[in-house]
């Protein structure tokens, strides 16, 4: 780990919208890792969702170079937007004929950690002194496991964590049917799929779901919560926030 390392936080529309614990998490596990973090206010989205459905945004990648382009690394809670940004940005400026957007946008990609990557990678650190006496379960999210290709980076954090009963997801590998824009233009196979999702969830007798993307969780916390499953679902940050004295609830 560099001395003085500058570090920022790219929160995501989705914890910055609906899901701010995750994000608050995120900083609060770094900063008890003597990690500071800092938050650029001019941080917007990182054009996901508009390039998955094929409108290219060079002056959304352009936002986010030029926010953070100062920092030595940027962390955000999300497989999902880390990986839009590390395998899309160059592809969208190279599309718009732009090489030095390019060049800028791999090099600010090559510096953008999904959470269990800069804990792991960049702090090599898989015990953060988290405490959670519950019984969890891990989906590893489409996003951590085909782009990230993340591993068992998560669940290494997850095994360190004190107290916590960390359960298989039967074929966790399978997507939870989200997809962003999947799910809204194929409703009847998302349901489907989530349907199986659910089922798999709900016989580990876990009383928490944990994954690594807001979005995801959303979409299965919806589900259980319709059927009143009882499972609640926690993002990876607030689980390895957790510590005795202050427990995510």
């Amino acid at each position: 780990m560099m001395h003085g390392m500058r570090v920022a936080l790219f929160a995501t529309c989705l914890i910055d919208a609906l899901y701010p614990d995750a994000g608050k998490a995120t900083v609060h596990l770094l900063e008890r890792l003597d990690q500071p973090v800092e938050f650029p206010l001019e941080q917007t989205c990182c054009g996901q969702m508009h390039a998955n459905s094929g409108y290219f945004q060079p002056s959304l990648v352009r936002r986010y170079i030029d926010t953070f382009t100062d920092y030595d690394a940027i962390v955000t809670p999300s497989a999902s937007c880390a990986g839009a940004i590390r395998h899309q940005h160059a592809m969208i400026a190279r599309a718009a004929q732009d090489d030095a957007l390019a060049a800028a946008a791999q090099q600010t990609a090559g510096k953008t950690y999904e959470l269990s990557q800069f804990l792991i990678d960049v702090l090599h650190t898989d015990d953060v002194g988290a405490y959670f006496p519950h019984r969890v379960t891990y989906h590893p999210t489409c996003h951590s496991l085909r782009m990230l290709q993340l591993g068992d980076r998560p669940l290494r954090l997850l095994k360190k964590v004190r107290g916590i009963d960390l359960v298989d997801l039967p074929n966790d590998q399978e997507c939870c049917g989200f997809g962003g824009t999947f799910s809204i233009k194929n409703p009847d196979v998302s349901a489907a799929m989530l349907a199986d999702k659910m089922e798999s969830v709900i016989e580990t007798g876990a009383e928490v779901l944990c994954a690594g993307d807001r979005s995801c969780l959303m979409h299965i916390g919806g589900g259980l919560e319709r059927i009143r499953a009882g499972v609640k679902t926690l993002h990876l940050a607030e689980i390895l926030a957790s510590t005795d004295g202050e427990t995510a609830h």
